[in-house]
Order: structure tokens, then C-alpha cells, then sequence
């Protein structure tokens, strides 16, 4: 449909391919992808297991999203020196930050290996299978896979299933931030504009590869030299103009196009709202802190930036659900399966064993989204849970490995303790701990909590009863006393652990859950995937000639489709830029999501804007949106224009469109880019940095 597809670059057919070029592509096929002769696809990495980059230079110079980047500024920033809000340049290699755990993976070849898997499961179902083609994949990823090359590999299932490639890939490690923006631009907008157009945030951050000095991939060392790509994408001062061709490269972490009606009900009935209203406590709990606080904000900045994301997400996600019918959509496809179902017994009755499943495990589905987002999503909580490890070695017949156990819950309550911040944790989960007293089935909830919470802190109707009890679980927990949890690791015990009020707290919950409900949801998900694989291979038997795409699954993939306005509502019409002046418009001095660097003030009031200045518009180009298909993953991704050059980057998504996980919009469905002229200008004009411009192949 249009412009719907993540194509896997390596299997392009035909069709795709000249719809590309019957669009404006001007590369052939193997200046896309190949494996024996540098490509588009060496230029493409993926960044830090999450995100996608680019390199941009013949010194692996490295343009991602400011989001991406945003950890490793974190860590790189002190109260002092707080690159978040102040930004970066390094003046030189030397200055570049060494960004301690951030690497990089470069794609070196895919293989199919479907045979191999289905051989294995044979005709197996269910939990067998699933052991089965887990041990498979396994022993293909070592296979593949080469430690002493920093090489390694990632079975990839696609078509829920019905297909698998390995995909290899060779990881860098020695990655240093080169520059960054000042937050103001990097994060503009913040929480209000976030999958909003129009939107007028710079999300880039630059960072650099290194290798040793024969080019091998190594650890941070100071005799690494800037790493040498097979290749480096141009960049385009050419400037864009509606329906231009737009191709992006990356990484899309996950979708499920072929969701059924029942996975939508279940998404929209309870899923999604469960988790927005839990994410919604914790975001206020944190916001509430951060504002007291520089060194707070800087504290749960990016663990802040990471919820919010996808509470607005679900949010959106089910209200474009429900007001495109997208279950009735489905249903209309299912009903169509289930005619040419009829006499076949391998699908004739594969919805009625469907529904039966989620009927089944519909009743203790919320209780599991209260467990993750809830629950666990208290940091004290979490790593309170964290200490089961311990615990059963401490009870474990023989003693097991106790001395390793405690070391560890050691290293990791210290890791714990940087990052946690006591005040918000404390009032995000007392209302968390009502609200799953109110919403959760009481036959559900953990024996006797709550009964032994009512009579030690009052009415069970009253939020300061879960006020006070927290209180008491917080000052009582040895996780905060440095005293009592040395003398515990010395001597640990059992019922010490047991007896902790954080501990019992966790503890209660997650055994409650994992001892009568985990199973429900256990054999759920086995009869979903089952039945999911199943359908998809009678959807293609159903009509073998159509092409398809396989779900999003974080493997290297291309989109394409072209620069376009829209019109969201009736009487309303977006552009397909956004500029400079929209910038200046939105500028609130001092406000935590609309206050602009003084620099950038003084610069737009000249229109200082260089030799990247849009002349057609006479001001500079911030931000685009084309029709492209991406998804959380493409955070990164370049945008290339027909000519393989460098026009923006990929960093969002817009609201109208965010049932594109389960399904695409032709009519309204936008990327949000960053422009590569608005990144090239702060670094040049606003972070005099033109030491990095001079690396670039700019093409005017």
C-alpha cells in the first residue's frame, strides 16, 4: 500500500526495486547492498543496541539523534561540565570523550537459515517447539559468531517464524563523543512536542569509531586511530522541495502488521491503558524532583526521557486504533482467511483455539502490565526483586554459591544507589501500590499484603495509609543503610533478607505472581506465537503472488517514499518544513522546554545562516517529514535522497499515525527528520566546530 514496506535491503525484489526507481531512486541495486563491493549498507550502523547511525566521514565520524547520544552525555557530564545543557565540541581527537560502554555494529553478511531451524522443530508445537528452535538458533549464533574478531551473530525470526536469517556483524567498542548540542536544541520542545508535527527539535549527536592501528575493532585505547569505513555517505546542502524521493537506511526495532483483532482488544482495552496510567505516576513523581534540582534533572534525566517516550507513544497508539476501527479492519481480513479456511484442517479452526487463548488469559493480563510497569517500575522495588538471586542461594540445599551471589547483589545495589533518587521513587509507588489494590482482582492479590498494610497503617480507601507505609519501607530497607547492609554481606542470612521491608515488599508481589499467574501467561504466549506462525503461513498460501515485507525485528532494513505536507483534520494543512521562524516563535526564555542557547538568538536575529540557508525560503530549514515507514530503532536513520546522499535524520514519528506498529496509514502517515543543513549549522555556525564540517563530502 503506497509507500508501506521495511524492505530488508539484501532480499529488494524486483517490483520493489523498480518502484523505487519509477519514484525517483537514480542507485542501482548494488549501490544499495552488496556484500563484495562497498554500499549504501556500510555506512549504515547500528548504535549502541538500540538506535540506528550513520558514518558520515573517511574518519568514522558518526551522526545519530541527540536521544541516542543522550546516556553517554549523561555519564560524560558533571554538574560542572553538564554537557546536556550546555553542549560539546571537541577541538580535537584528543578532547573526544571516550563513551565508556557505547559501541558500534557494522553488518558483514546474512544468511538464510530456515531449513536449518525447521528441521529442528519438525512438527513439534507449543513449548516443545519453542525449546527446540531456541536451541537451534543458539548453536547457529555460535556458529557464526567469532569472538577473537569481535564478530558476532543474531538469528533473526521473520514472518512470525516462517523464515530466519543470521544476520553477522562486527562490533566496535572504542566509540568517544565527538559533539553535541546544547539540550535546549537537542531535546526543543521536549515532552509537549514529542511525535508532534510541526516540531523544531536539532536531535543529532556526533560521535567517532576507532580502531586499532592494523583496523581491528579493540577496547578504548589510547593508541586507536580514527577507524577507516568501506564507505561514508555525501552530504546534501541541495536542499528539498515536495515530493522529492526520500529513502531511509536503518534499524526499526519492532512491529506486528499482521496482529490479529484479538491482539488489538487486548491492546486497547487493557494493555495500553494500563501502562499509560502507571507511567503517568511515575513521570509525575520524577518531574516533581527534577524541578527542585540541577543535579536531580541531570540524575533521572535519561530515565525520564526513556518513560516518557512511550507513555505518550500508548497513549497515542490506542486512541489511532480505536478512531481508525483498525479491529474492525482486522476482523474483515480474518473473516476472509476463515472462508478459505473451510476444509482445511491445518486453519479451519485455527480462531476458535485463538479466542480460547486470550479468553483464558484475559483475566490476569493486567495483573502482568501492574507487575512490569508498576511494581517493578519502583527502582527500589526492581532491585529489591534483583535479590531473589540471592536469596535462593542462601536457601538452596547445599548452600550454592552464596559468597558469588552476595558479591554481585553488591555490585549491583552500588550501581543501584547512583542512579536512584529515594524522594520520587517513594511517591511514585504508594499510589502505585493503591492503584493495584483497586484495579487487580482481589482474589489476585498477594496473601495477606495488604490486610497486614491495613492494620499497621490505616484505611486501605486512604492514600495516606500507602503514604506511610512507604515512608516506613524506605527509613526501614538495609538497601539505604550502608551499616546494616556491610554487616549482612558479611554474615549473609536468609531470614535478615526475608525480614527487609523492601525485600518483603518485592518479594511478595513477584512470587505471588510467578507462582500462580506466570504460567497463564506462559502458556498464552506459546499458543500466540504458535498460532501466529500458523496464520501467517495461510495468509501466504492464501495469496502466494503478493509481495510482503516481514515485521520490523531490529535488522537492517530501507523504507522509501518521498517528502510530503498533509492535512490531519479539516481546515488544517502542515507543511512539509518546518523553519528557523517557527523556532523563534515557540521561544519561551527560561522555560524547561522552549528556552533557546542566547548564541542562537543572536545568530537567527542576523539570519546568519551560511551557506545553509535555504534560498527558496530565505531561512533555514530545521526539521521535514516525509511519507516514509519507520518505527523505534530508526532513531538515527539516515534520510538519503535518490541520489545517495546525506538530506537528514530520521528521529520521529507523528501522532496521527501511531497505530503504525500494528498498522500503516497511507493517508497520514509521517517521518519527522531532522535536516542535515539546520545539523551542519549548529555545529559550524552556532558550536564553532568546522574542524568536523571540513571531514565531510558536501555536495552543493
Amino acid at each position: 500500500m503506497a509507500e508501506e514496506g521495511m524492505w530488508l535491503p539484501m532480499l529488494l525484489g524486483q517490483q520493489v526495486y523498480n518502484d523505487m526507481v519509477k519514484k525517483g531512486l537514480k542507485l542501482s541495486r548494488e549501490q544499495l547492498y552488496s556484500i563484495n563491493k562497498a554500499s549504501l549498507k556500510d555506512a549504515v550502523i547500528i548504535f549502541n543496541g538500540g538506535c540506528t547511525g550513520e558514518i558520515v566521514s573517511g574518519s568514522g565520524l558518526i551522526f545519530t539523534n541527540h536521544h541516542c547520544g543522550y546516556d553517554a552525555v549523561a555519564a560524560a557530564s558533571t554538574v560542572e561540565h553538564n554537557y546536556l545543557r550546555d553542549g560539546f565540541y571537541a577541538k580535537s581527537l584528543q578532547e573526544e570523550i571516550p563513551a565508556q560502554g557505547v559501541y558500534a555494529d557494522f553488518l558483514l553478511k546474512v544468511d538464510d537459515v530456515t531449513k536449518e531451524v525447521e528441521d529442528s522443530a519438525g512438527r513439534l508445537t507449543g513449548p516443545e517447539r519453542a525449546a527446540k528452535v531456541q536451541s537451534a538458533v543458539a548453536s547457529i549464533a555460535r556458529r557464526y559468531s567469532d569472538a577473537s574478531k569481535s564478530q558476532l551473530a543474531v538469528v533473526s525470526p521473520l514472518f512470525k517464524g516462517n523464515q530466519y536469517l543470521v544476520f553477522v556483524y562486527q562490533r566496535y567498542n572504542d566509540i568517544r563523543l565527538v559533539g553535541v548540542p546544547p539540550e535546549s536544541i537537542g531535546k526543543f520542545g521536549g515532552d509537549t512536542d514529542n511525535w508532534e508535527w510541526p516540531r523544531h527539535t536539532g536531535d543529532f549527536s556526533v560521535f567517532r569509531v576507532y580502531m586499532t592501528r592494523d583496523g581491528k575493532p579493540s577496547p578504548y585505547s589510547l593508541e586507536d586511530i580514527p577507524y577507516k569505513p568501506r564507505y561514508f555517505l555525501p552530504v546534501s546542502l541541495k536542499g528539498l522541495k515536495e515530493g522529492d524521493f526520500a529513502m531511509i537506511y536503518g534499524y526499526p526495532g519492532s512491529t506486528n502488521r499482521y496482529e490479529t483483532s484479538l491482539g488489538v482488544r487486548q491492546k486497547t482495552d487493557i494493555d495500553n491503558p494500563t501502562l499509560v496510567k502507571l507511567r503517568d505516576i511515575r513521570l509525575k513523581a520524577m518531574f516533581a524532583e527534577m524541578k527542585k534540582d540541577p543535579a536531580i534533572r541531570l540524575q533521572l534525566a535519561s530515565s525520564y526521557a526513556s518513560i516518557a517516550n512511550y507513555w505518550k507513544f500508548y497513549d497515542g497508539e490506542s486512541k489511532q486504533l480505536l478512531k481508525y476501527d483498525i479491529y474492525g479492519q482486522k476482523k474483515k481480513e480474518e473473516e476472509k482467511f476463515q472462508q478459505w479456511a473451510k476444509g482445511k484442517p491445518a486453519y479451519e479452526n485455527l480462531f476458535t483455539d485463538w479466542k480460547k487463548a486470550y479468553d483464558d488469559y484475559r483475566p490476569f493480563s493486567m495483573h502482568r502490565v501492574y507487575i512490569r510497569e508498576g511494581i517493578l517500575g519502583s527502582p527500589l522495588m526492581a532491585f529489591a526483586a534483583s535479590l531473589q538471586q540471592l536469596e535462593n542461594a542462601l536457601i538452596k540445599q547445599g548452600g550454592g554459591d552464596v559468597a558469588k551471589a552476595m558479591e554481585a547483589a553488591s555490585r549491583a545495589r552500588q550501581k543501584f544507589l547512583q542512579s536512584e533518587n529515594r524522594a520520587s521513587d517513594q511517591n511514585m509507588l504508594a499510589p502505585i501500590l493503591q492503584m493495584f489494590y483497586v484495579d487487580i482482582d482481589k482474589n489476585q492479590h498477594p496473601q495477606g499484603f495488604f490486610e497486614s498494610l491495613r492494620g499497621s497503617f490505616g484505611d486501605l480507601k486512604e492514600a495516606s495509609s500507602f503514604q506511610k507505609y512507604t515512608a516506613s519501607l524506605f527509613s526501614g530497607t538495609m538497601i539505604f543503610d550502608e551499616t546494616r547492609w556491610n554487616a549482612f554481606a558479611v554474615n549473609p542470612d536468609a531470614t535478615v533478607l526475608q525480614n527487609d521491608p523492601a525485600y518483603g515488599c518485592a518479594s511478595a508481589f513477584l512470587k505471588n505472581w510467578q507462582g500462580k499467574y506466570l504460567s497463564f501467561f506462559q502458556q498464552f504466549n506459546s499458543v500466540n506465537n504458535d498460532l501466529g506462525r500458523i496464520y501467517l503461513k495461510g495468509v501466504m498460501e492464501m495469496d502466494p503472488q503478493k509481495t510482503r515485507y516481514p515485521d520490523a525485528t531490529f535488522t537492517m532494513r530501507l523504507s522509501y517514499g518521498s517528502v510530503k505536507s498533509y492535512n490531519p483534520r479539516d481546515a488544517v494543512h502542515y507543511n512539509e518544513f518546518c523553519t528557523m521562524k517557527g523556532v523563534l516563535e515557540k521561544y519561551v526564555p527560561g522555560d524547561y522546554e522552549f528556552d533557546l542557547p542566547s548564541r542562537l538568538l543572536e545568530l537567527a536575529a542576523k539570519k546568519d545562516y551560511g551557506q545553509y540557508m535555504d534560498r527558496q525560503r530565505n531561512d533555514l530549514v530545521v526539521t521535514f517529514i516525509t511519507t516514509n515507514d519507520i518505527t523505534g530503532g530508526n532513531s538515527g536513520s539516515p534520510v538519503i535522497n535518490a541520489n545517495g546522499e546525506l538530506i537528514g535524520l530520521a528521529f520521529d514519528g507523528n501522532y496521527e499515525a501511531l497505530s503504525h506498529k500494528i498498522a500503516f496509514d497511507a493517508v497520514y502517515n509521517r517521518t519527522i527528520c531532522v535536516d542535515i543543513r539546520y545539523v551542519l549549522w549548529c555545529i559550524d555556525k552556532l558550536g564553532g566546530a568546522s574542524r568536523i564540517i571540513s571531514e565531510l563530502r558536501l555536495v552543493k
